[in-house]
């Protein structure tokens, strides 16, 4: 007998809302753990829950939890407002998220990945250009503000910022540490291989005289030359790398590109569940081209639930 018949279509229903609310509360709990702000909740339930979970539901689950995470209080009812503001389009979070796809498709050459990508990027961009770089700025300019300026602290903290360094940040998006950093540098080249984003980031740096944009291929460095850097950004990019099969490829050239003593500052290495396998890769990767492992795999953020990763080329101080 077909275990399946006779079974209630709305029991079943139920079924899997329970399962959407169990997900929602686990996602809630594990974001308290780690200390993470309350935007960096609500954007992994944007990402890991079905469309057809309501906002208003997920702040009621937020202020029932409550009850049992008294000292978190504060926390869940700032969920929970957010989760009501108007400001705050959680479908646009949705779809800006969904216009990237993160899977591998078969049959795909690494031209063909990043040629997606590129395309996904435009039109996440198109939605939200804060969201499209930063889900868990909610799509608004001043918390995408505040989560790049503590990224830009920790940087400068690393040594990674100094008048005289020229940096290239790859995978700029719409140049928002071209603007945030461009103060602490002497050249920022910020490249992408998406164009919508690119216009933007001249847009929004527009008058900076010591920041360009360029267009990139995505698919490795070679046009530009060895020892020019003494910097290289990679926030958020490496994901998509290795996503494309490409990232080995770009480790190396990072490696060609900084002179001696330069750092790269990875951020985000790739989006699997392991810290420990991005540490590991990152680690052989660095063995290899002959670089230091600074910072292997910290969470350094608290408006950005990004893993850091500080590398530096033998030969410097």
């Amino acid at each position: 007998m077909d275990g399946a018949k006779g079974l209630d279509p709305e029991r079943v229903a139920m079924t899997a809302a329970e399962r959407e609310r169990m997900t929602a509360r686990h996602i809630l709990e594990r974001c308290m753990a780690n200390d993470l702000s309350a935007e960096v909740a609500i954007a992994r339930l944007a990402l890991n829950l079905q469309p057809d979970v309501q906002p208003a539901d997920l702040a009621d689950i937020a202020l029932d939890m409550r009850s049992y995470a008294p000292r978190r209080r504060g926390w869940l009812e700032e969920v929970a407002m957010l989760l009501s503001r108007k400001e705050v389009s959680f479908d646009d979070l949705r779809t800006t998220a969904a216009s990237v796809c993160h899977d591998h498709l078969d049959d795909e050459t690494h031209e063909m990945t990043v040629s997606r990508l590129a395309s996904g990027f435009d039109r996440a961009a198109a939605i939200s250009p804060a969201a499209s770089v930063q889900l868990s700025s909610l799509g608004d300019e001043e918390k995408l503000s505040a989560a790049t300026a503590e990224i830009a602290s920790w940087l400068e903290q690393q040594g990674f910022l100094g008048r005289g360094k020229t940096i290239l940040d790859i995978g700029c998006g719409i140049g928002r540490f071209e603007r945030a950093l461009h103060q602490k540098a002497k050249h920022i080249v910020g490249i992408d291989i998406s164009s919508r984003m690119l216009d933007i980031a001249r847009r929004r740096c527009a008058g900076l005289g010591n920041v360009e944009f360029r267009q990139t291929s995505g698919l490795d460095l070679g046009e530009f030359v060895a020892a020019g850097f003494d910097g290289v950004l990679a926030v958020d990019c490496f994901p998509y790398l290795v996503l494309a099969g490409i990232a080995d490829r770009h480790f190396s050239e990072i490696a060609r590109l900084l002179r001696p003593g330069g750092l790269a500052a990875i951020l985000n290495y790739s989006y699997r569940t392991s810290p420990a396998v991005d540490s590991f890769d990152v680690r052989r990767l660095a063995h290899a081209c002959a670089m230091d492992v600074l910072v292997d795999a910290d969470l350094p953020f608290r408006r950005w639930d990004g893993t850091a990763f500080l590398v530096r080329r033998s030969g410097g101080t």
